[in-house]
């Protein structure tokens, strides 16, 4: 496994990350989980993601679980949680947000659900249009201060909200965010790498990123329709589905039959090529694995060996399919 320093940050991640958004509830319990979480420790996986709006909460009370059954060292692992959504299904006004009071009393929630002491990351999971900026990063300072989180970041801002957050931070001697969570894969380029690109030479932005296959898509296992018991066929993810069958889906689909033909020749697997392509971002901190099973967990791990694969001339020809 290699480890890359969160941004400018001294927090070493593991390139390759688990996460548990979709999965964990949804597909899989806690047996399962506790083998996905030790297949991927093993490994060297050092960061864990999760969020308070991921199965309302059950999925950090399953990760909680699993962490605490596995036993591991507090210090040999980094888990995260993310604010903004809330728990349930139709949340009140105080119960979701960017709000002092739900920034606070989210913490607190996450860090019982999960059994923690503390959060080593801690999300503001989109931007609050309703509640200005400075309040959120004081709630967050304090909270680090308080040492209930170790680093706090955002995840799907804009640039122009993170450098006023940096701005408001440094003005006032607050702690500034260290790190972002976007989403990045061979079809969703723009914001990591043009619009957040001032932001790693300014502030030494770190980025821990999702939907590095594209929700599946960059597997191939959509190709030929949708399968059974994958995550579009999940209760409340029609909008994946209806999203691959658009006409943006099907042109993806086509590229993935011509990314396919790369990875065949390159031996290794589709999954593996995109996520090889991601890790070869300098810019990208860690990438989220999600998987629902040992199996898939462990071949998506092994992308780390296929990455000094991506020569220039590879890349180019990636590139070209995906144009």
């Amino acid at each position: 496994m290699e480890y890359r320093r969160m941004g400018k940050s001294g927090l070493k991640l593991s390139a390759l990350s688990f996460g548990s958004w979709v999965t964990f509830k949804n597909q899989i319990e806690i047996k399962q989980a506790e083998q996905c979480i030790g297949t991927a420790y093993d490994a060297g996986v050092n960061f864990f993601d999760n969020a308070e709006t991921y199965a309302n909460g059950e999925s950090e009370l399953i990760m909680g679980k699993a962490l605490r059954n596995l036993g591991y060292s507090r210090d040999s692992f980094c888990v995260s949680s993310k604010v903004f959504f809330g728990s349930r299904d139709h949340p009140k006004p105080t119960q979701h947000g960017l709000s002092r009071k739900h920034v606070m009393e989210a913490c607190h929630q996450a860090l019982q659900r999960l059994q923690m002491d503390y959060l080593d990351l801690y999300f503001c999971h989109r931007s609050d249009p309703d509640t200005p900026i400075e309040e959120t990063v004081r709630a967050m300072h304090d909270l680090v201060q308080q040492g209930k989180v170790l680093y706090w970041g955002t995840s799907e801002w804009p640039a122009e909200n993170i450098v006023a957050a940096h701005s408001i931070a440094h003005g006032l001697y607050l702690t500034p965010p260290s790190m972002e969570q976007p989403q990045y894969n061979l079809f969703v380029r723009e914001r990591v790498e043009r619009e957040y690109a001032p932001l790693y030479r300014d502030y030494g932005l770190g980025t821990t990123i999702w939907s590095p296959l594209a929700s599946g898509v960059l597997t191939g296992k959509y190709n030929r329709g949708v399968p059974k018991g994958s995550r579009m066929e999940l209760p409340g993810y029609e909008w994946l589905k209806e999203r691959l069958q658009n006409e943006e889906g099907r042109q993806r689909v086509a590229a993935v039959e011509k990314l396919m033909l790369i990875a065949r020749e390159l031996g290794m697997s589709m999954a593996q090529l995109a996520l090889a392509w991601c890790l070869k971002n300098p810019h990208v901190s860690t990438v989220i694995l999600g998987a629902s099973s040992v199996q898939q967990l462990r071949e998506n791990l092994d992308a780390m060996t296929q990455v000094q694969k991506l020569t220039a001339e590879v890349m180019s020809r990636i590139a070209a399919a995906t144009a």
